[in-house]
C-alpha cells in the first residue's frame, strides 16, 4: 500500500464514483479501477459495493477511510514541516561557559545585525560537553577555550584569553605577587571535570608537582565567583569572566611570579560537516572565513 493508493481510495470513497475520482485526480479511470482492485486483492477484502451506478463503502472500507485520512494528513503535515524548515535559516551553536558568559552576545549581535532572519539555538556547557555535541552532530559549531581532543574537529582561533588566579580583597595574597609554593595549602574552588581537564592553569600547577586542595567543585561560574568573593577559597578563572568584578574591587587578582597562562578561544566544527551559509555568516562575525 502506498500513499498514492490511499489518495485514490479516499477520492473514490468521497466521490462514490470512479469516473469522478479519476477527473479529480487527473488520472485515467482504468488506473483508478486497477488501484482499487489491487488493494482489495492484496488484503483479501471488498471495499465497495456497486448499486445503481453508485459505489458504497463496506464496513471495512469505512474503517480504512478513517485511517487513510490520518495517514495522508500526517504525511502532508510532515511535508509542510520539511518545506518550512528547509526555508528557515538556522544555526545551532555550542559555547563553553566563559564564552557563553562574556563573548557570545557580542558575536550574536553582529550576526543578527547582518542576518536578522537567522534563528539561533545555543547550548552553554563545558568544553568537553560541547566537543561531544559536535562529534554527535547535535550542534553546527562550537566556540570554546581549552584543548580539543578529537581529531575529527577543525579549529580556528578567534581571540586570546588569559587564565588568572583570583581571591577575595580580604585574602592575604590579594594585590600581591606570589610564587606557586606560596599557594601550598590554599583551598581552590574549581570547575567540574569536563572543564578541569582542559584548564591549562590547573594542569600547569600539576605539572609543577603542586597539589591542589579542591573542596568546592562547581559547574556554575557565578557560584565560583560568589564563593571567592566571600573568601571561601581562591579560583582560577578566565580574565574576561571576572573583568567586571576586578574593576569593581569585589575580586582581586593574585599575581604569580613568572607564570602567565594564555589560551585561544576557538571556532570549532566537524571536518565532515557541510558548511552552510549560516555557519559562514557566524564565522564572519567571529572574524573568520570558512
Amino acid at each position: 500500500m502506498t500513499l498514492r493508493v490511499l489518495k485514490i481510495f479516499i477520492a473514490v470513497a468521497e466521490e462514490q464514483n470512479m469516473h469522478r475520482a479519476a477527473e479529480r485526480l487527473y488520472i485515467s479511470q482504468p488506473a483508478i479501477s486497477q488501484a482499487i482492485s489491487d488493494l482489495e486483492k492484496e488484503y483479501h477484502v471488498k471495499l465497495f459495493e456497486r448499486i445503481s451506478q453508485r459505489l458504497y463503502l463496506t464496513d471495512i472500507a469505512k474503517e480504512l477511510l478513517s485511517y487513510a485520512y490520518r495517514v495522508v494528513r500526517a504525511y502532508e503535515e510532515m511535508e509542510n514541516m520539511l518545506l518550512t524548515k528547509g526555508q528557515c535559516k538556522q544555526i545551532k551553536i555550542g559555547t563553553s561557559v566563559s564564552v557563553g558568559t562574556c563573548l557570545l552576545y557580542e558575536l550574536l549581535d553582529q550576526l543578527k545585525q547582518q542576518h536578522p532572519e537567522v534563528e539561533v539555538s545555543v547550548v552553554v556547557n563545558n568544553t568537553g560537553y560541547i566537543e561531544q555535541l559536535l562529534l554527535e552532530s547535535q550542534i553546527d559549531v562550537g566556540i570554546v577555550e581549552g584543548k580539543i581532543v578529537a581529531n575529527e574537529l577543525r579549529c580556528h582561533d578567534v581571540c586570546e584569553d588569559e587564565l588568572i588566579l583570583v581571591a577575595s580583597p580580604s585574602h592575604s595574597f590579594a594585590h600581591t605577587v606570589c610564587t606557586i609554593q606560596d599557594l601550598q595549602g590554599e583551598v581552590f574552588i574549581s570547575r567540574e571535570k569536563g572543564s578541569y581537564d582542559r584548564n591549562q592553569f590547573e594542569r600547569y600547577l600539576q605539572d609543577h608537582h603542586f597539589s591542589i586542595q579542591k573542596r568546592w567543585i562547581c559547574s556554575n561560574t557565578e557560584a565560583i565567583k560568589n564563593a571567592v568573593i566571600r573568601d571561601y577559597g581562591v579560583a582560577i578563572l578566565s580574565r574576561m569572566v571576572v573583568q567586571t568584578e576586578l574593576s569593581q574591587g569585589i575580586l582581586s587578582e593574585i599575581h604569580l611570579q613568572n607564570v602567565s597562562i594564555k589560551r585561544n578561544i576557538q571556532f570549532v566544527y566537524h571536518k565532515d560537516k557541510s558548511i552552510t551559509d549560516e555557519m559562514k555568516w557566524f564565522a564572519h562575525a567571529c572574524g573568520l572565513s570558512l
